[in-house]
């Protein structure tokens, strides 16, 4: 009878090395740090007016400041900013945003983390397996279904104004279309935490294939470097990854996103027999080669292809900054109106009408001023003069500006209209027309 040989054992489990220390917290409490901080910019930016498009009344906000879906110049700058942001992040650092930062990933792995949460109440509560399956189930369906609610919410006052937008929540708005676009939202985002998940990331976001467009031999890898055969295929790199992959497979595979836990996974069971861990971060996958790097190339800056698109990002942020600053908090405008040339009033004096438009592009209410230089007892007819401008909003009036019937055909004038901080004014020069001597 033949007796089984038992299989040889891997010769790094064969050598007894001591263990090496801990490797530390590693990249996943790092990762959990930075998903909080994203998680708690998503919520302030509406809210803050950091960043948020008003679309009923077709308003960007960025930065604190109020720009006209007319602004181009602004809009332009910012759009090329954020374009060129994705660019530079994916160029050196590859699908790191994926695992870091973006938000599918960061609400798919806290339902995920959510639905463990609630398995372990019911393991606890309830007797039975099929008592703990439905009292799980449950759960995890009811905290994701508010979840879903206060998400939406937060998404939808990215584009309609958050209070307006809670009113309509009360009322259980489902009939105009903020409240119609609210209850889809909303819907969609329960299905994606139920069943979809990470499956998006694969199947439907096109960052990842966008991202290998742009990489090249210096972006950022994960990658499994085992020269000398020490993996212990104890595939425990497998079991923690999110996205289900074996890294030890290539670094190019479309579903890593380089969160890092196949990293923490290696560094842990290899430590335990004396071993470094085989995968790590790598600049196109190269092996580590111990010697101290300029701290240039250490934040990804490793040919001059990177510095040239770092540095048209922040052209374009210096554009964007620049613009901004010289933006006029109340846009204003005076135009002579000359559908008619002048008026005779019942006093005698004479009329001639000018066209006005202003907008309120500030946070707060101002007070407008018009008043008139140049023509002696040249006064202007407006119903109340300072006017009131609330935030955000626009005017656009006629008014007549009057003075005594007797001087010269045309008479040169400064029309100037200041608001009451003197943050913002303009002057218009025009001409006054009196009647000719004879008429």
């Amino acid at each position: 009878m033949n007796t089984p040989v038992p299989p040889a054992r891997h010769w790094l489990l064969a050598e007894k090395r001591p263990a090496l220390p801990p490797p530390g917290r590693g990249h996943r409490p790092l990762r959990k740090l930075i998903h909080l901080a994203c998680f708690l910019v998503f919520l302030a930016l509406p809210f803050a007016n950091v960043m948020r498009f008003d679309i009923p009344r077709q308003r960007f906000f960025f930065a604190g400041f109020e720009v006209l879906i007319s602004e181009f110049s602004i809009l332009f700058f910012a759009l090329m900013f954020l374009m060129f942001v994705i660019a530079v992040v994916a160029i050196m650092y590859g699908r790191v945003y994926c695992g870091y930062a973006c938000p599918q990933m960061i609400f798919s792995e806290a339902s995920t983390a959510v639905e463990a949460w609630t398995a372990g109440l019911a393991r606890r509560w309830a007797a039975g397996p099929r008592a703990r399956k439905l009292l799980g189930r449950g759960l995890f369906l009811a905290i994701l279904a508010a979840a879903s609610v206060f998400l939406a919410f937060v998404f939808m006052s990215y584009f309609i104004e958050p209070r307006d937008l809670l009113h309509r929540l009360l009322r259980l708005d489902l009939v105009s279309t903020g409240g119609i676009l609210g209850a889809s939202v909303t819907l969609l985002t329960f299905l994606d935490f139920t069943l979809v998940k990470q499956t998006f990331c694969t199947t439907v976001c096109p960052y990842g294939y966008f991202q290998g467009l742009l990489q090249d031999r210096h972006s950022l890898l994960v990658a499994y470097q085992d020269g000398t055969g020490a993996c212990i295929d104890c595939k425990k790199c497998v079991r923690v990854c999110e996205m289900g992959i074996d890294i030890r497979k290539g670094p190019y595979q479309i579903e890593c996103v380089h969160c890092g836990d196949c990293i923490d996974a290696c560094d842990e069971v290899l430590a335990k027999v004396g071993h470094p861990g085989l995968i790590h971060y790598s600049w196109g996958g190269a092996v580590p080669s111990g010697t101290a790097e300029p701290w240039y190339r250490r934040w990804g800056l490793r040919d001059p292809k990177r510095f040239v698109i770092l540095f048209v990002m922040v052209a374009y942020l210096s554009a964007l900054g620049l613009t901004l600053y010289l933006r006029k908090p109340v846009l204003m405008r005076l135009t002579p109106d000359r559908t008619t040339l002048y008026t005779l009033l019942p006093d005698g004096s004479v009329a001639n009408r000018v066209r006005m438009n202003l907008a309120n592009r500030s946070p707060r209410a101002v007070e407008i001023r018009v008043w008139v230089e140049g023509l002696a007892g040249a006064r202007v007819l407006l119903d109340r003069n300072p006017l009131t401008l609330a935030p955000g909003a626009a005017l656009e009036r006629t008014f007549d500006i009057a003075a005594p019937a007797g001087g010269q055909e045309l008479n040169p004038i400064r029309v100037v209209i200041q608001s009451s901080d003197q943050a913002a004014s303009d002057a218009a020069e025009m001409n006054f027309i009196m009647p000719t001597k004879g008429n």
